[in-house]
């Protein structure tokens, strides 16, 4: 049977810690498909609620400060591009609720 440092293939309790962080933040994130997917089906149309937004951003920055750990480029370009794309979106919701 395998140990818990071998099955998260980490050589030490900090590790193991960053790894929890990591799967955190993945959860955070596939959190935000749940809620749309909810609030789609009791609309009954696809919605994006605001919601969706706030995982994403929070999911994705627990990712990115994951990523910046692991030091993986690859990871850390997807992230913090996608927390720019939340943000502004979460922009443009404020500001036409500000305009209204």
């Amino acid at each position: 049977m395998e140990t818990l440092f071998e099955f998260f293939r980490v050589d030490h309790w900090g590790e193991f810690w960053w790894v929890v962080v990591g799967l955190a933040g993945q959860l955070m994130f596939s959190m935000r498909f749940l809620i749309q997917w909810i609030s789609s089906e009791r609309a009954r149309r696809s919605v994006m609620p605001v919601a969706f937004w706030y995982f994403s951003l929070a999911g994705g920055a627990i990712l990115l400060t994951y990523a910046i750990y692991r030091r993986d480029p690859v990871f850390i370009l997807g992230q913090a591009t996608g927390l720019v794309i939340y943000s502004r979106n979460l922009w443009l919701i404020h500001a036409e609720k500000r305009a209204l």
